[in-house]
């Protein structure tokens, strides 16, 4: 049990999950509250006007013209013979919950003290948050959706929890508001970057938990799914303590009072 972030684990799998829980809950989080205080979900599932917009051959060559004239780096945008385009995304991680990755653990053979030091690997899993403000660029078609991105990122940071536990957002400022739309999965990412210019004030990608209302129960682990029961039971014991409490208050005020 970790004083402060109040993780609990099993006692033997005590050595094989690493959390990060050095400092109090809520340190360095000054610049999340900040946008937190300005980020507004719009809850909105259909893309805006401009990212309905259908573009022909010689508009889609024009655009990445200009996208790659307003550039400063060498992220640039191809365009192939078929018609189809190639470029880059830039995506940033925000996930408030830790992530799994596969982890190989030696041990000793049952006769290893007869036949030398013969090990088996045992697979397991340990997990970890990924560091504030983690961003990856990645390098995919025009024809990529956000699905396919999401599989990417897990990929690269060798994440072995279900995809289905992420989504990938759309993020926007406008009047010193942040909005976040959450991409549907067929929508393609390099696409929106193409309609939106370079300016990640319009337009940038985050990868979030998957905050949908309804949750998708069977992504889970029978494991993940015992532990989320009896966290749920701690909550409730401890509303109702709470309950109980304020009205115990109340009742002996009232006899104070008569």
């Amino acid at each position: 049990l970790s004083p402060d972030c109040s993780f609990t684990c099993h006692y033997r799998c005590r050595a094989l999950v690493r959390l990060d829980c050095s400092g109090p809950p809520g340190a360095g989080d000054e610049d999340d509250g900040t946008e937190q205080a300005l980020e507004k979900d719009t809850n909105v599932d259909e893309p805006g006007e401009w990212e309905k917009a259908e573009l022909d051959q010689a508009q889609v060559e024009q655009r990445i013209k200009e996208y790659n004239s307003q550039i400063n780096s060498n992220l640039f945008m191809s365009l192939n013979k078929d018609g189809s385009y190639t470029g880059f995304i830039k995506v940033q991680l925000k996930l408030v919950r830790p992530v799994s990755v596969p982890a190989t653990k030696r041990v000793p053979s049952l006769q290893a003290g007869r036949q030398g030091p013969r090990t088996q690997g045992v697979k397991r899993r340990t997990s970890f948050y990924l560091p504030k403000g983690t961003v990856k660029h990645l390098h995919i078609l025009s024809h990529t959706r956000a699905s396919e991105v999401i599989d990417a990122l897990l990929r690269k940071f060798t994440v072995v929890d279900n995809p289905r536990k992420f989504a990938l957002f759309e993020r926007s400022e406008k009047d010193e508001q942040v909005y976040l739309r959450k991409l549907a999965d067929e929508e393609r990412p390099l696409r929106l970057r193409l309609l939106a210019g370079p300016s990640e004030k319009v337009l940038s990608f985050v990868l979030k938990e998957n905050e949908t209302g309804e949750v998708n129960w069977d992504a889970f682990t029978l494991p993940e799914l015992h532990n989320f029961l009896r966290i749920l039971q701690r909550e409730e014991e401890e509303h109702v303590r709470q309950l109980r409490h304020r009205y115990a208050r109340c009742r002996q005020k009232m006899q104070e009072a008569l």
